[in-house]
């Protein structure tokens, strides 16, 4: 029990600091640009026409809102972090307890390390699984009240006014918009991290070397930043779906079309050339043979 409160701490910790980061990365996704690009460099020192990044992105929220606008859709993304923490850790704690409640449980053989791996990584799809279907309807509210930013709405005001509203106008499914794509996207991350991680620890990597476990160590974050660029057009098309259509500005024309599913947003950003929209806050470039509209704050 204590270990989950500290997880629920340090989670709501990490949370509140990366708030600012996200919001901004959220009206990336959604194709705001309230800035024109400007003339800067790049990293080999070239003059580029660049998009505003992180920092001027975050300061222009400031300037409209104040700092606390830095912190729109906080409260429901506590409450998915808090509660994410503590089903995350149930379900493993259950299959640990059903593992030492079976008959003969500590005689059993020793496994080989590719089983205890897919064994290990099972148990944590179940359990990130269960996680992200039970905290997913404060995803979709905490993704609404910071869209909002873009037609100045007050809708999704409170957490539980934004749950009346989405029930009265979207039914028990409009909690669940953008859902598909955020689960398959967080079990192929999932996969291929601990399968990478494990290949590169199995035979990349000697045994017997005495740096060779501290790398094995770095090897599971090094292919866990591999993975989520790999999977990070599912994060994409998920945030999108939970915004479309669903009165706000952002999710509406000019910004983006009625989809008919989340293989229709997919499709339509890849023509688009899109996929990656979002996915890095500094050294943004201008999207190729896009011009900007100043009036619609976007690229077309």
């Amino acid at each position: 029990m204590a270990d989950a409160a500290s997880q629920v701490l340090l989670g709501s910790g990490l949370t509140v600091l990366s708030q600012p980061l996200m919001y901004v990365k959220v009206l990336v996704q959604v194709g705001y640009e309230p800035l024109p690009p400007t003339l800067g460099r790049n990293v080999f020192g070239r003059q580029v026409y660049q998009l505003p990044g992180l920092f001027a992105y975050a300061k222009h929220i400031v300037k409209v809102d104040g700092r606390a606008g830095l912190f729109k859709g906080l409260t429901p993304r506590l409450c998915s972090s808090a509660i994410g923490t503590v089903v995350h850790s149930k379900v493993l704690q259950r299959y640990q307890e059903a593992e030492q409640a079976e008959p003969g449980s500590s005689k059993k053989e020793p496994v080989s390390s590719l089983e205890q791996v897919l064994k290990e990584t099972s148990r944590e799809m179940v359990a990130r699984s269960a996680a992200t279907l039970i905290t997913h309807p404060f995803h979709v509210i905490t993704l609404r009240c910071m869209v909002q930013f873009i037609g100045r709405e007050t809708k999704y005001s409170g957490t539980l006014s934004a749950f009346t509203t989405i029930y009265r106008e979207e039914g028990i499914l409009g909690f669940f918009a953008g859902l598909i794509p955020r689960l398959l996207g967080d079990i192929l991350s999932l996969w291929l991290c601990n399968m990478l991680a494990y290949l590169i620890n199995t035979y990349a990597l000697e045994n017997g070397v005495s740096a060779m476990t501290e790398m094995k160590s770095y090897s599971q974050a090094v292919t866990g930043f591999f993975a989520s660029m790999l999977t990070y057009p599912f994060v994409l098309v998920s945030n999108l779906m939970a915004v479309n259509n669903c009165g706000l500005a952002g999710g509406l024309l000019p910004y983006a079309p009625t989809y008919s599913s989340w293989l229709d947003c997919w499709s339509q950003l890849h023509r688009e050339g899109n996929m990656s929209r979002g996915n890095s806050l500094f050294f943004r470039k201008v999207p190729a043979g896009k011009r900007y509209v100043w009036d619609e704050r976007r690229f077309r």
